[in-house]
């Protein structure tokens, strides 16, 4: 369990690594390797001052992520089957609460990204279909690699990410399974009210 949590929390540090410059580079690999680079470059000089702002954290990593990351995308094949059952309205309030709750959960992991763990593997995909795959390799502290693939989809604005993949285990799988279950002991309803009420009690720090 500490191992898995351990990846998850891996796994969104390089999601969000991977933001800065999706609707600018000209090839999905090249969004990648720009992106990391870039994202470095912002954290430099500011860890100690984001660990101890949280607010201000969330705010640099909200700027970075939202234009990027597809939310409707990446909510939509999270709540699975049961998107079909939420109203208009309902959508709109997981997309916000997944989007939020994501943000909140793993933001700490994102003060201890450290390109030089990233290997960014040569693109072997076709970047004319609509969606595509980068893969990479990261070299954790004890000495051992752990495959990460990146899930993107062709927007009118560019490559937009939607899922990582952490040695064969996706964020998108593993969210949609615990709020399938979820919601079939209770209901869309209550886990949108959930997911709420966790980012509204998230404290300041």
């Amino acid at each position: 369990m500490i191992f898995r949590r351990l990846i998850v929390k891996r796994l969104l540090i390089l999601l969000l690594a991977a933001f800065p410059l999706l609707a600018a580079a000209e090839s999905p690999n090249d969004t990648i390797e720009e992106a990391a680079a870039l994202f470095e470059k912002a954290l430099d000089g500011r860890k100690d001052e984001f660990s101890k702002d949280k607010q201000a954290l969330y705010a640099t990593i909200n700027e970075i992520l939202l234009p990027r990351f597809d939310r409707q995308y990446a909510a939509q094949l999270v709540l699975g089957k049961h998107w079909r059952e939420a109203s208009k309205e309902q959508r709109q309030r997981f997309i916000d609460g997944f989007y939020n709750t994501l943000l909140q959960r793993y933001a700490d992991g994102v003060l201890e990204y450290d390109q030089s763990m990233v290997t960014i593997m040569p693109f072997r995909g076709d970047d004319t279909k609509q969606r595509t795959m980068v893969r990479s390799v990261v070299n954790l502290d004890d000495g051992s690699k752990v495959p990460v693939n990146y899930a993107l989809v062709k927007r009118d604005s560019g490559w937009m990410l939607f899922d990582v993949t952490v040695e064969g285990v996706s964020y998108i799988r593993n969210f949609r399974a615990e709020l399938d279950s979820e919601i079939r002991s209770s209901s869309v309803e209550a886990v949108i009210q959930r997911l709420e009420s966790e980012i509204a009690t998230t404290p300041d720090e």
